[in-house]
């Protein structure tokens, strides 16, 4: 980071000062009410709501959570992006103290929160934000004096993720790949929004420190090893690693090595911004036979291939707001009117890949509509499902291997799963 925080605020929703910490002491407690009185004049300005506000000299870099203002001060060059990202990580580990981050959460645990803020920033410089580790020394109950205490090795580790002394019976890796599919689908049914977000989530039951090892089918590694990547090898785009990763292994060989954290956490995600093929596509139509009488048909189909099979299907499709008395007819499931989301709900618990099933269903329409009368705005029909053993993406984890002095034998599972993210259908 360029430069230095000179002080971090908590502020309530009315902008007054609940904790400050002077890490500097080149701001005053009263840059609060200076900060907030620019926020103030900002908020009638939809153009400017961006989370830097600049006044004479001291910039004030902010998030909200809940009704608390989180603020850093400074008036040195600081990287704007890094400071955000450190007031996300203090929300992690009060939440993680307090099981929620409120007012009323400060107030009742304000040791805590000092003794917190003191390790995790020094001098205007982040430190240690791992919740893990920082709840291995500052408790939450009463401070009890303690012959030798020591702080746990990974505060003077070089890996702060991770505590020595790690000791299971048994040791296992999970590794699930797991993607989600954004796609938006207009009235002509063209696509015109489609992208794949995937995330590597790792849940680690390891003894010692070990070291580990992921190979992907990744194009420039397979190239740069001279081997063949005809129909194999995918092309990667937004890669964000775990802190755990060296980023100079991989940006030289594009090997992912990491000493992992104890327990879950994401080690990779990455984005894909090819054109996907709607896995499940649905279509609708709908008749007025009267005024007071609607009928929709829904036909919706599975283009995966047929050894996968999608659960959990569904298909929440848009109706007029004064539907009532429902008759409702499915080829595969159920379906249920749900009034107060002025919604159809289709649900298929197994979708195998290559087929096709049918709904129709009947409402009646007691409001009387004018002729001329504007036509409602229509919702867009939304999906949801899951696809286990199966990547849109064509990722695929070549190998993990799991290293440590001891020599112990890790057991390491892997599973994919793809699902739907912002899955929608302007089709209606």
């Amino acid at each position: 980071m360029a430069g230095a925080a000179s002080a971090l605020f908590l502020l309530d929703i009315k902008g007054r000062v609940l904790v400050w910490r002077d890490f500097r002491g080149d701001v005053s407690a009263g840059q609060a009410e200076k900060f907030f009185t620019k926020l103030i004049e900002k908020e009638g300005d939809p153009e400017s709501q961006d989370p830097v506000v600049y006044d004479n000299g001291v910039t004030y870099m902010f998030i909200q959570h809940n009704n608390v203002f989180l603020m850093i001060a400074t008036r040195q060059n600081c990287n704007a992006a890094s400071i955000i990202l450190f007031l996300h990580r203090v929300v992690d580990v009060f939440k993680h103290y307090f099981e929620e981050l409120e007012e009323e959460s400060l107030r009742d645990n304000f040791v805590v929160v000092y003794e917190l803020l003191d390790e995790m920033m020094d001098f205007g410089y982040p430190q240690y934000t791992e919740a893990k580790i920082l709840s291995e020394f500052i408790k939450t109950d009463a401070y009890r004096m303690e012959v030798n205490q020591r702080p746990p090795m990974a505060v003077t580790n070089a890996v702060s993720w991770r505590m020595e002394g790690i000791r299971y019976k048994k040791n296992e890796v999970f590794l699930d790949v797991v993607e989600s599919v954004n796609i938006l689908v207009n009235s002509n049914g063209q696509i015109i929004r489609s992208e794949v977000v995937g995330a590597l989530k790792m849940r680690t039951y390891l003894s010692g420190m070990p070291e580990c090892k992921l190979g992907l089918n990744d194009r420039v590694l397979l190239e740069a090893q001279g081997r063949s990547t005809k129909g194999k090898a995918i092309d990667l785009d937004d890669i964000k690693f775990h802190q755990c990763v060296r980023l100079t292994r991989f940006e030289n060989d594009r090997t992912i090595s990491f000493i992992p954290p104890d327990g879950s956490f994401d080690l990779m995600t990455y984005r894909l911004s090819t054109q996907v093929k709607p896995l499940i596509w649905v279509e609708a139509q709908i008749e007025r036979h009267s005024r007071s009488r609607i009928e929709i048909m829904v036909k919706t189909r599975s283009q995966f291939k047929e050894r996968s099979t999608a659960t959990n299907v569904e298909i929440e499709l848009p109706v007029p707001s004064d539907a009532t008395n429902p008759n409702i007819r499915t080829s595969m499931g159920s379906a249920t009117y749900a009034p107060e989301h002025d919604a159809l709900l289709w649900k298929i618990k197994s979708f195998p890949g290559g087929k096709e099933y049918l709904m129709r269903a009947e409402f009646s329409l007691p409001s009387v509509i004018a002729e001329d009368a504007l036509p409602d705005r229509k919702a867009p029909i939304r999906v949801k499902f899951e696809i286990p053993y199966f990547t849109v993406s064509g990722i695929q984890v070549r190998y993990l291997k799991i290293i440590e002095k001891s020599a112990y034998q890790a057991l390491p599972w892997v599973r994919y799963i793809t699902m739907a993210g912002e899955y929608e259908l302007r089709l209606i």
